[in-house]
């Protein structure tokens, strides 16, 4: 792991960004870089993870119907979307993406972080009832008693589902 630390920010200027690179080892995936920014002046963060060997552009499908299939492994690199669509919603590859490795679990999480973040800043009563419905769902989800699907396409490459559920289509650059 190499660590810089004292960098300058990019948003606040100051010299408080620290920089981390990590290397590591994913099981069926290869070995993928880490790369974060933090500063500890103005909160910044900016995370991404490339994979060594290159890869070809994909979307990968997986249909989470148990609650054994909250550990399922992904790796999402900024340049990746994800969708659910019984959910309808969608996170898409920007400025503000980052990348992480997590498991299907995590991604419900970051969605719940979102739908009860608009929930609680909300004074529209109909989107603090569609927030309580999709948090319903989730929770339904994790128990298993809700089957979605999981929708993942880099065409970059540098993401993955690692499952031998997951189902991979080549897509075009």
């Amino acid at each position: 792991m190499e660590k810089l630390e004292k960098q300058k920010c990019p948003i606040c200027n100051k010299d408080s960004l620290s920089l981390i690179e990590l290397a590591k080892e994913v099981p069926y995936f290869g070995i993928v870089h880490i790369f974060s920014m933090d500063c500890s002046e103005c909160n910044y963060h900016m995370a991404d993870i490339e994979s060594e060997e290159e890869k070809e552009p994909a979307r990968y499908t997986l249909e989470v119907d148990s609650e054994k299939d909250m550990n399922i492994r992904i790796i999402k690199s900024s340049t990746a979307s994800i969708q659910i669509p019984q959910l309808k919603m969608s996170v898409e590859p920007g400025v503000a993406s980052n990348g992480y490795i997590t498991n299907v679990e995590g991604i419900l999480e970051r969605f719940k972080k979102i739908i009860e973040n608009e929930r609680d800043t909300t004074e529209d009563d109909d989107v603090k009832k569609n927030a309580k419905n999709l948090l319903k769902k989730i929770w339904k989800i994790k128990l298993g008693e809700m089957p979605i699907k999981i929708i993942l396409e880099d065409k970059s490459g540098n993401s993955a589902i690692i499952s031998e559920k997951a189902k991979v289509e080549k897509i075009k650059k």
